[in-house]
């Protein structure tokens, strides 16, 4: 019999989902225990600084989310028994989102946290809610991500001189950027490489746009007197040639090869999932349109940060008993063209499949929404091209990485 300690270092036990199912056949099964999401959308997202939200505090991005997905779904408020929030750098950040809360008249004896692993912090408020479920703690609960990049940049982190003299430790609070560029430098991946990789991105999202894809993942809301509803954040137009010409970003750090082009946009956004059980949502009469299936989180050497996703994808695939072929979409996460293009490579999978839509560096990546954005994101595209599994994930800040497997629920009616 293995040792408990031998048990608790296998890495696909560390950090695992409990009570997740095993094997294709077992995760398309419909249980009355399912953890189930009924509603899932996101904010028009803004360029930070510059765009449509910068005027605009996270609470009131807040406030019009939950009030615009009350009035959507017609969920009475009072049947909620959790929210969970991934966000990063807000201060005070469960004081506010609680009272956007209370304000869009969700009752006072709705708990509410906040939960903050930097860029997979929105994947982790739907995994704080499913386990909440799972757990029969919760029945209904609400996972939203939120980041406003604009007001709440990332600070520098501080550190003592003696923890400061751990080379890891050094590394892990150094800025994204030079993670970026050690990726590069150590994996080689060129300048060229990255812009391909880039160009892809922003082609694929500039046509979604065109075509009004966006739409079915977007709510529009009311800011500043105004319907938010589209993204501002994305740049048609955008060529070969163009990327080709822009100065590196981080000209200090070789091989210097990240650029404002090649790397995700800073940007503000909200976006929410309504979860409950299978059986409850049955029970009140909600649309189910995806499946929780189960989630890892993984750490890596943090100054290669980046490449996390080829440690987190597998591990959430045997953890659950899939093969990476069985995933119809991937959402991966563009932190920087370098670590998405070294990803995609070592992990094999066929681009077609990656992204469809555009991912951050099109789009942009408020770091707290992101978690939950792809989810939404990927369940839309499912239902699109009426796909199964959808797996996300991404590079996390100090050298982490997470990654989720859902199910798709909901069916296309559209002949295209």
């Amino acid at each position: 019999m293995l040792s408990s300690k031998l048990i608790s270092r296998s890495p696909f036990m560390r950090s695992a989902s409990t009570h997740a199912p095993r094997g294709l056949a077992s995760i398309l099964q419909k249980n009355p225990d399912d953890v189930v999401i009924t509603f899932a959308k996101r904010t028009a997202m803004g360029r930070a600084k510059k765009g449509q939200l910068k005027d605009t505090r996270l609470t009131s991005c807040y406030l019009a989310l939950f009030k615009a997905t009350l009035e959507k779904t017609k969920l009475d408020p009072t049947k909620i028994d959790d929210i969970c929030v991934g966000t990063c750098h807000p201060p005070s950040p469960l004081y506010v989102s609680r009272a956007a809360a209370l304000a869009a008249g969700i009752p006072h004896y709705v708990p509410i946290s906040t939960v903050n692993r930097l860029c997979s912090s929105g994947l982790m408020a739907i995994r704080n809610i499913a386990h909440a479920i799972q757990a029969g703690e919760t029945s209904i609960g609400l996972a939203l991500g939120a980041e406003s990049m604009t007001t709440h940049a990332r600070p520098t982190p501080e550190i003592c001189t003696k923890v400061d003299e751990h080379t890891e430790a050094h590394d892990c609070i150094q800025p994204m950027g030079w993670t970026s560029e050690e990726v590069a430098k150590t994996y080689k991946v060129s300048r060229k490489t990255q812009d391909k990789y880039a160009l892809i991105s922003h082609t694929r999202a500039s046509e979604a746009q065109a075509k009004g894809i966006f739409a079915d993942e977007i709510i529009p809301v009311e800011l500043n007197g105004a319907v938010v509803s589209v993204d501002d954040t994305i740049r048609p137009g955008v060529t070969a040639e163009t990327l080709a010409a822009l100065k590196p970003a981080f000209p200090k750090w070789e091989p210097a090869s990240t650029t404002a082009g090649n790397a995700s946009g800073v940007g503000d956004g909200a976006a929410i999932c309504i979860m409950t059980t299978r059986e409850r949502a049955e029970k009140e009469g909600m649309e189910i349109i995806g499946k929780w299936v189960g989630s890892a989180v993984t750490g890596v050497e943090p100054k290669h940060m980046g490449i996390s996703p080829v440690v987190a994808i597998p591990k959430v695939l045997e953890q659950v008993g899939l093969t990476k072929e069985d995933i119809d979409v991937y959402e991966i996460n563009e932190a920087f063209a370098s670590q998405f293009a070294y990803c995609v490579e070592k992990l094999g999978i066929p681009i077609e499949k990656i992204n469809p839509n555009g991912g951050a560096i099109a789009v942009s990546h408020p770091l707290g929404m992101t978690g939950v954005r792809q989810v939404v994101t990927g369940l839309a595209e499912l239902k699109r091209r009426n796909g199964t599994l959808l797996c996300t994930s991404m590079c996390v800040g100090s050298g982490m990485g997470a990654a989720g497997i859902f199910v798709n629920e909901a069916r296309s009616t559209s002949k295209l």
